[in-house]
């Protein structure tokens, strides 16, 4: 598939120009890879014998808790407890759906399929709408017509129990009733329907630029895979039947804007088997779903383990929580200034960590997305764009462009633009940013202090490790410069102290 963005044909034509937006501003799915936020075996270690006790300050999806669970050591049999967090009801009611369904569903391989089509398929089955109606809205319902006449803002919370495993949700009973929604079929909606409000999204000719821009940087082959998934909106192989697919999902409103990708390691997705379809990206996607979570459902069903979710704004959660208990605190980017911040964010969390007398191991890990963008000088943005400079040569071997006389419009440029951010080295600008904030004094006023060295993520995990020419270089390159991470994006670990 030949990609060239529209507007490097066209010069900008701003008549009768207006902002048009484009699908929710939700975050239904991952928009960073998914880690596992315990890596036991390099902390506390695999014969760890005490509890565990997880807390997801700002979770988004399911996504890090499956893939901490799933890696979780089998020579681990303590108990783990999870606490889960969002302010937005969306998603906190989509968590609690799939770990009931995690938990209801006793054959792994089909609880796995409903989950995947659950979370990130438009249209579902007839036995994953099955699964919704029958097994978990009576569960729900139940609730509901307990809590006729409450106050609308009483928070109120039902615990559902399987054996040695337990799903606790804490909403407000506006929420509850809300939360009914998320299981109904909807009503008067034809497929036909469903199909044109999704792709009214999905392939808006408005955003035809937008999509081009995002494709160019693509392989052929995972430009046609994402081609195919904005206009069916299935996550299956490419080759797979569609017919079962007749119900739309009452889970996804509008995510055309968001890619399944993105919540997930792309090295890891890339090298996922799928037999002989070995360009097929949303396939491999596919399977490496399919496998984490049958391990994620075969090791919880050994474990006694407990789910507790809340929606509020992390900063309240504190006041529901037992001081100095968790092993791991993930608070995702809260940190990042257009949030809470980090101070905010050390003063609501750490008091939560438990102390290093108890657990030297335990660490709340921040993640900050936005920072280096916005504390890069004039000069350091456009620096990567000095011809003979050491990332603009680096581009320019990584793009095959040494002998390539570039024009005004070349679509080559969005590539040239893109691989700034990639190939860029951003030490000074942390520096800068941490000196201005006093990462390294500030914290200790409430008992924390930065991890000198990380244990559960590295602090630049998406920075490119090899260079132009060494084995495996190119595709490291490619990967990144497709995905959805730029590279600028680092975490920082703390304890307390």
């Amino acid at each position: 598939m030949t990609i060239q963005p529209l507007c490097a044909n066209l010069a900008p034509d701003k008549t009768n120009c207006k902002k048009v937006s484009y699908g929710g501003r939700k975050y239904l799915w991952g928009n960073i890879p998914a880690i596992d936020v315990l890596q036991l075996e390099a902390n506390e270690g695999e014969a760890y014998g005490e509890q565990l006790r997880l807390l997801f300050a700002a979770s988004g999806d399911l996504r890090n808790v499956i893939k901490t669970i799933a890696q979780l050591p089998e020579s681990y049999t303590q108990t783990v407890e999870v606490t889960m967090n969002d302010h937005d009801l969306d998603i906190v009611a989509r968590n609690a759906i799939l770990l009931l369904i995690a938990l209801v569903v006793e054959d792994f391989d089909a609880s796995a399929d409903c989950i995947i089509h659950v979370w990130y398929s438009a249209f579902l089955r007839k036995s994953d709408l099955d699964i919704l109606q029958q097994r978990i809205r009576p569960l729900i319902e139940e609730v509901c017509h307990k809590i006729t006449g409450k106050a609308a803002d009483k928070l109120l919370a039902k615990t559902w129990t399987y054996g040695r495993r337990s799903v606790r949700l804490v909403l407000q009973k506006s929420a509850w009733d809300a939360l009914l929604a998320f299981t109904d079929k909807p009503k008067d909606l034809t497929m036909e329907q469903a199909r044109k409000l999704r792709t009214d999204v999905t392939l808006a000719e408005d955003r035809m630029d937008f999509r081009d821009r995002h494709l160019w940087l693509q392989t052929p082959s995972h430009r046609v895979a994402m081609v195919r998934f904005r206009e069916d909106g299935l996550l299956l192989p490419f080759g797979a039947s569609h017919v079962e697919f007749q119900q739309p999902n009452p889970e996804l409103a509008d995510e055309g804007r968001r890619r399944p990708l993105h919540g997930w390691s792309s090295k890891e997705v890339q090298e996922t088997s799928n037999g002989p379809a070995s360009d097929d990206i949303y396939g491999k996607l596919f399977v490496h779903l399919q496998t984490l979570l049958v391990a994620f459902l075969r090791r919880l069903s050994g474990l006694q383990a407990s789910f507790q979710l809340f929606q509020m704004d992390a900063s309240d959660v504190p006041g529901h929580l037992e001081v100095g208990s968790y092993t791991r605190i993930d608070v995702s980017n809260i940190s990042d200034a257009g949030y809470l911040g980090i101070h905010r964010t050390l003063g609501c969390m750490v008091p939560l960590l438990q102390s290093p007398t108890v657990n030297p191991h335990a660490t709340l890990i921040t993640l900050f997305m936005n920072a280096v963008e916005e504390n890069l000088t004039h000069l350091e943005r456009f620096s990567g764009m000095i011809p003979g400079g050491a990332t603009w040569m680096r581009t320019l071997r990584y793009l095959s462009l040494t002998n390539r006389q570039l024009e005004r419009n070349d679509p080559v440029i969005f590539k040239i633009l893109a691989a700034q951010d990639c190939l860029a080295n951003h030490d000074v600008v942390f520096s800068r940013f941490a000196v201005m904030f006093g990462l390294f004094v500030a914290p200790r006023i409430v008992g924390a202090a930065m991890k000198d060295e990380h244990t559960v993520i590295e602090k630049w995990p998406f920075r490119l490790k090899l260079q132009p020419g060494q084995p495996g270089a190119q595709a490291e390159f490619n990967r990144l410069i497709g995905g959805g991470v730029s590279g600028k994006e680092f975490y920082l670990e703390w304890k307390r102290v």
